[in-house]
């Protein structure tokens, strides 16, 4: 990159969001864009969490894109090596590699007011971008805790998210530090080989059966043939799952049923009575996110395996010790504590109109418009935005309406010409966030009893969608500009044609003019 390139749109990060991104400009003949990526290589999350055992908790035919159907998924649930493969063929498929920017990551997005655009900053250069499109995702930044004495363990220690494949395990003393969808996988892929295994559980989340299998070359090659199978049984997935919803979002006391066949799974796996209290939640299940696992019961009843219920309180040299004064000597430590989610490194570094950052805008919880975009950040959305989650069912069903959005806002700029851009309109914002909020208050995510990663530091879920999927694809199909403020520059920049005179936007849409930059 030179200082003065410009392009008309810059994606950030190259995993789900930031290809599905890059995908939907080019079907919009849009090809003057680019896609930073910090690392060497697509994939995102899926590239970064190479952990043992790595894989996906959504079915494979859903956990993919519409446009970019797999009829080749080895399993029901692929792993980590598959969908990162899923993800290099559509970088290929789709002729994305010209457009992608490896080991260039953003340090810093300053919104121009005088010249309409953003100046980005990266460690490989510096451009500037008309729009730029945030796809860095939640799951992209490890969360290590604070944990008193750290400093003074002698043996190794590393995230989940950043395995470290150099280092052998095998005869180890390990700790495992918390109980999450990754800490599940770790625990039986691990457990055969090391000398000892001590789980940090500060709580025991409800795992239910997986019902994985491999898909038959029969059935691969059928949906080869006859795409619309793949598409039925992508369908069926999805229809089950919006089922589902109504327990999650409006009548949590239906998921009872579920909870007496999650606690049955505990007996079957978990004979000792000790051992089985220990695993038992005391909250609503779906509170947290429902994991799935055949051997996770199963290994931790291993005669080299100890549960330590209780979280990580400080380390003194090479012993660990929890908050009920356990104690034990391990060799290294993994943490399996999550990422920054409410609290994106990303906010830190986009700095809009008015001087604040992202991350100062929401210094009192995350809230966006349609989950997209942020009054005062003029042509920046985001993809997986605030209240974009989902508690059960595949994250691309929402990435792909995101997508629609994203390709409504560029279009609408093509259509009021010139230099101009969206601001979305802090009224908007706050409605959309408090109508999110009120439906939010009667979920299982508010109401089950746990504390979850899906809150804030002040308690709030900013995390969840508490709806269908079929409802967002609804708010999102189409941008309405009334919910923004368009921004004009008074005067061409030199050599530039002036702007056209835009249609009349109607009464509810302001017009606001700035002066043009030298």
């Amino acid at each position: 990159m030179t200082e003065h390139e410009h392009v008309r749109v810059a994606v950030i990060g190259s995993g789900f969001g930031g290809l599905g991104a890059a995908v939907r400009l080019r079907r919009e003949g849009i090809t003057d864009f680019v896609v930073l990526e910090r690392a060497g290589g697509v994939g995102g999350t899926w590239r970064d969490n190479s952990y043992p055992g790595c894989a996906c908790d959504v079915p494979s035919h859903l956990y993919s894109f519409s446009f970019a159907p797999n009829p080749e998924w080895p399993r029901t649930f692929s792993g980590q090596e598959h969908i990162r493969a899923y993800l290099e063929h559509v970088a290929d498929v789709f002729g994305l590699r010209p457009h992608l920017r490896f080991n260039s990551e953003v340090t810093m997005m300053t919104w121009d007011t005088d010249k309409l655009h953003w100046r980005i900053e990266t460690s490989s250069g510096t451009l500037t971008a008309d729009v730029v499109v945030s796809a860095t995702g939640p799951l992209s930044d490890p969360k290590i805790p604070s944990v008193p004495g750290i400093d003074t363990f002698t043996g190794k220690v590393f995230h989940s998210a950043r395995w470290d494949h150099d280092y052998d395990l095998r005869g180890k003393r390990v700790a495992m530090i918390g109980t999450g969808a990754s800490a599940i996988q770790i625990v039986p892929a691990i457990q055969p080989d090391v000398a000892r295994l001590t789980l940090f559980q500060r709580t025991p989340p409800w795992v239910m059966p997986r019902v994985d299998r491999a898909i038959s070359g029969p059935e691969r090659w059928l949906h080869r043939r006859l795409p619309f199978t793949a598409q039925a049984r992508r369908g069926l997935l999805w229809g089950i799952r919006e089922l589902q919803v109504q327990a999650f979002t409006k009548r949590p006391d239906e998921l009872g049923l579920v909870e007496r066949l999650a606690k049955r799974n505990i007996s079957r796996a978990v004979k000792d009575p000790e051992l089985r209290a220990k695993l038992t939640p005391d909250y609503r299940i779906g509170c947290k996110r429902i994991l799935l696992s055949n051997a996770y019961y199963p290994a931790l009843t291993r005669p080299n395996v100890d549960v330590v219920a209780s979280g990580l309180a400080e380390i003194d040299g090479s012993t660990l010790v929890a908050a009920d004064g356990t104690r034990a000597d391990v060799d290294a430590i993994v943490f399996g504590t999550g990422f920054h989610v409410t609290d994106m490194p990303i906010a830190d570094r986009v700095v809009g109109a008015d001087g604040r950052t992202l991350a100062e805008a929401w210094k009192d919880g995350m809230k966006s418009l349609r989950g997209a975009t942020a009054a005062g950040f003029p042509n920046w959305m985001t993809i997986i935005g605030p209240n974009t989650g989902l508690g059960n069912s595949s994250m691309i069903l929402m990435i792909e309406s995101q997508l629609n959005y994203m390709a409504d806002f560029v279009r609408q700029l093509g259509v009021l010409g010139g230099r101009v851009a969206l601001d979305a309109r802090p009224g908007a914002v706050d409605a959309w966030n408090h109508r999110v909020q009120e439906r939010m208050k009667r979920t299982v995510w508010n109401t089950g009893g746990c504390t979850s990663w899906y809150l804030d530091a002040n308690g709030v879920n900013t995390t969840v969608w508490p709806g269908t999927t079929t409802e967002f694809r609804g708010a999102t199909r189409r941008v309405d500009l009334g919910e923004y403020d368009v921004l004009r520059a008074a005067e061409p920049a030199p050599g530039e044609t002036p702007a056209a005179t835009p249609e009349p936007l109607g009464k509810s849409t302001r017009t606001k003019k700035v002066e043009a930059g030298a």
